[in-house]
């Protein structure tokens, strides 16, 4: 029979090491993305804004965003 002479390590990048590189960086991707949302959620929580003229705003339109302005 003829010997298998590959090289097949629990380190390689296909085995082991890739599997936790690849979670290493999709749990990295996941708290860039959650610290960036929580962030503007501040940030949006904290800007005010003011209707000026709410009587002639209309269900469907896109003249709505003339009817308030940001209050800081």
């Amino acid at each position: 029979m003829a010997e298998n002479k590959t090289r097949r390590m629990c380190f390689n990048i296909n085995g082991l090491l890739g599997g936790i590189l690849a979670t290493v960086l999709l749990l990295s991707v996941l708290v860039f993305l959650t610290i960036n949302a929580i962030t503007v959620q501040q940030k949006n929580a904290t800007t005010y804004y003011q209707l000026d003229d709410a009587s002639n705003i209309q269900m469907i339109s896109t003249d709505n965003a003339k009817h308030y302005k940001i209050v800081k």
